[in-house]
């Protein structure tokens, strides 16, 4: 079973790449024993997707570690707001609270008539030696006026997906994982043969 590095900590993100990619083994940044903070200070998505991957595959070269990294970077763009939040989706309310940042979105979105948006993923593949491929997932929809569902992960329950028909807070790992912006990137990597 082929390794690859995931450039996250994050654990609902790491769950979501093992369920969509069984074949492989998915090491989080823990499980390599990094515990650097990397500053993600990209205007977009790939621009932060490179800073991840170029950092954790700087140090595990100098672990003398041979692996393909996977680094991602995605977030909320909404078209009222100009595509805002975006890169700043995880500290769009200063810090990492989901909830404030949710709070701050509806109060924004308040008096917008357009509440159309759309999930970006950005993921970045990286070898050994540096040389990379990206590809982009999008997954499509509005901004709700109220919270519904499952509150535990970002902005889900206030996502209200066209292909679902629901919010990503209501529908389930599989349905979400189906038509959401990670999985339709991830789809990409493995149909254009980028993890071989």
């Amino acid at each position: 079973m082929k390794t690859i590095v995931l450039a996250s900590n994050n654990a609902h993100k790491i769950q979501e790449f093992r369920e969509m990619l069984p074949l492989f083994n998915i090491l989080s940044l823990k499980d390599i024993g990094f515990f650097d903070e990397i500053v993600e200070d990209g205007e977009t998505f790939l621009e932060n997707s490179l800073i991840k991957a170029r950092a954790i595959t700087n140090y595990l070269n100098s672990k003398d570690k041979q692996m393909m990294v996977i680094a991602d970077d995605s977030g909320l763009c909404v078209n009222a707001l100009g595509g805002a939040p975006g890169v700043y989706s995880a500290r769009f309310a200063g810090d990492h609270s989901n909830q404030a940042n949710r709070n701050k979105l509806l109060d924004e979105l308040k008096n917008k008539e357009d509440r159309n948006a759309y999930f970006d993923c950005l993921l970045t593949v990286m070898k050994p030696d540096g040389s990379y491929n990206y590809v982009e997932g999008k997954s499509f929809g509005k901004i709700t006026t109220s919270e519904i569902g499952d509150t535990s992960f970002c902005y889900d329950c206030l996502f209200y997906s066209d292909d679902l028909n629901k919010t990503f807070g209501e529908a389930s790992e599989e349905e979400k994982n189906s038509v959401s912006h990670r999985g339709r990137a991830i789809k990409l990597l493995i149909e254009k043969g980028l993890l071989n």
